[in-house]
């Protein structure tokens, strides 16, 4: 009996890994703000009658905590609401955790047991912390408070609830595996045994404000591919440092890429004349350099044109 309840328990987490991450692909995951709802109706009257101006009215103002308990809602439900489509999210999630978690004590087995690169990780990982993250959060909205930044605001304030999000998804899945980190038990990696290894919660902060910072600035490919990187980095630094496993890092990074996008996608609210983007095209940024040459002054130069 309690053999079938682990197992059971396991394929759970398994499901809700992929479908934290197919999740945000659905059409379930793209809420509409609700100012993109209020819809104007003009009464046609005849020519004679002066035509009433229409005010739109001011939209809802966010209400930062039934936000997220509706997040939560949607998340932890939404392995009930996998379909035949998810299946090219599911299929390859699932196959790669199972073979990373039965690999994880010979892989965890290339570190030594300080670490390959003990000092360098432990600074790197420093950017998962919570105060590090939390600190992101709160720069970007301050700073865009402050300056009237619309945009800079928004990532601050998604940023921040991704952030929340993430870390109640991963305390709750970190008491239900239970399993033990590399330097316990000659690096066995085994479940329910009182553990906080598995998922890591420094992968899952970091890919959660990191996606949330690349969506809003998926016009920029310096910044949205710099914050990927910079995720990844600190994500790989906790195996590197031996404080996770692969498959920890792995579903850790996959939870929070998958409720920073979801977050996203429910409460970014469009701006006029916003066109919509897709961040997974590959964007090429090339920079344009025109040459200046003056026949009358016998001058030359040229010019550098970098949009990023």
């Amino acid at each position: 009996m309690k053999i079938a309840l682990h197992f059971s328990l396991f394929i759970y987490v398994i499901l809700f890994g992929s479908a934290v991450v197919s999740f945000a692909q659905g059409p379930h995951a793209q809420g509409t703000p609700d100012a993109e709802k209020n819809i104007g109706v003009v009464i046609v009257k005849p020519l004679a009658y002066p035509t009433p101006t229409l005010t739109p009215s001011p939209s809802p103002r966010p209400n930062f905590i039934k936000d997220i308990v509706r997040d939560q809602k949607a998340i932890w439900l939404s392995p009930f609401r996998l379909k035949a489509n998810d299946l090219k999210w599911l299929a390859p999630f699932a196959a790669t955790t199972t073979a990373l978690i039965l690999t994880d004590r010979e892989t965890s087995s290339w570190v030594g047991r300080h670490g390959s690169l003990p000092k360098a990780s432990r600074y790197v990982s420093i950017g998962g912390k919570p105060y590090i993250t939390g600190g992101v959060a709160a720069g970007f909205y301050l700073i865009g408070h402050a300056t009237g930044n619309r945009r800079a605001k928004e990532t601050g304030r998604l940023a921040a609830e991704a952030l929340i999000n993430t870390y109640i998804v991963t305390k709750v899945v970190k008491l239900a595996a239970q399993r033990a980190r590399p330097n316990v038990d000659s690096g066995r990696g085994r479940f329910f045994t009182r553990g906080t290894s598995f998922p890591s919660g420094h992968a899952s902060s970091i890919w959660a404000v990191a996606t949330v910072v690349a969506y809003e600035y998926q016009d920029r490919p310096l910044v949205r591919y710099g914050v990927f990187a910079a995720a990844a980095v600190v994500s790989l630094s906790r195996y590197s440092g031996r404080n996770h496993f692969l498959s920890d890092i792995v579903v850790g990074s996959a939870i929070g890429f998958g409720i920073g996008r979801f977050v996203y996608r429910a409460r970014h609210i469009k701006t006029p004349g916003e066109a919509d983007k897709d961040p997974s095209v590959t964007v090429t940024w090339i920079p344009t350099i025109s040459p200046y040459y003056n026949r009358k002054t016998s001058s030359f130069g040229g010019s550098l044109t970098w949009n990023f």
